[in-house]
């Protein structure tokens, strides 16, 4: 009987090592599940965007213009800057003379259509009143100041010496900036930036994945770039600027 006794504890001391053994193991799969999916939550990207491309346009209607969602609203307001552009810049039309004249041509037709359903005893025609949505321009302010301020700190830390980095990218850019402007007027160029503004986001927006991807392998190559650049040039020209002067003021 103590023989039996002693094969059934050994029995039920093995059951339960499994037992605990099996719960070992899924609290640790359980652990590493949780591990690969934090990091497959650290996706790239461009600009180290953590919001969707809607919330970065401010969400609401200016979102919805911009990419896309409500396709007439979007359609013509690409269709009017293209109109204008070419008034303006292929036509030489003057944007007084144009505002003048289509006024004029306006209420001409309005006044004698009013003024002939008196004697034809018709309706006059409705003329819809038009205002501008408060909330459409309290959101563009906002957005576009929000932007403003941004780039005001960027250049301010530049200005200071803080960055270097950043101070060659906007050097960059301002060089690529005058070159475009040389090439093409004021007018123009706010037609390509309106272009872009409604080309480029929805494209980004339907291939995400793939851009996001492509930016990762272009950011690493410029980091690497970048690092030799550093190495060989930029670290010696900055360890010949004296800084004493600058520190003792910041002191």
């Amino acid at each position: 009987m103590a023989e039996e006794h002693k094969h059934e504890e050994s029995i039920m001391e093995k059951i339960a090592e499994k037992i605990h053994g099996h719960d070992n193991s899924s609290s640790s799969d359980s652990d590493d599940e949780k591990k690969a999916s934090s990091i497959k939550t650290k996706i790239f990207r461009l600009f180290g965007r953590e919001k969707p491309v809607h919330k970065v346009f401010g969400g609401g209607k200016p979102a919805d213009i911009f990419l896309w969602r409500n396709k007439k609203v979007s359609g013509g307001v690409l269709g009017a800057a293209t109109l204008s552009w070419i008034l303006f810049e292929l036509l030489q039309y003057n944007l007084l003379t144009l505002f003048g004249h289509v006024s004029i041509l306006a209420l001409a037709v309005l006044f004698l259509w009013s003024s002939a359903t008196t004697f034809i005893h018709k309706t006059p025609p409705h003329i819809p009143e038009v205002h501008i949505p408060e909330e459409v321009v309290l959101q563009l302010a906002s957005g576009l100041r929000i932007e403003i301020n941004r780039g005001f700190t960027i250049l301010r830390n530049i200005a200071l010496g803080r960055d270097l980095k950043k101070f060659l990218m906007v050097v960059a850019g301002l060089w690529v900036l005058s070159k475009v402007g040389s090439s093409c007027n004021f007018l123009t160029l706010i037609y390509i930036a309106t272009v872009l503004l409604f080309t480029v986001p929805v494209f980004y927006e339907k291939y995400e994945d793939k851009v996001d991807h492509f930016g990762e392998k272009a950011m690493k190559e410029i980091k690497k770039q970048y690092a030799v650049l550093d190495e060989k040039v930029l670290s010696k020209v900055m360890s010949k600027i004296p800084r004493g002067a600058f520190n003792k003021k910041k002191d």
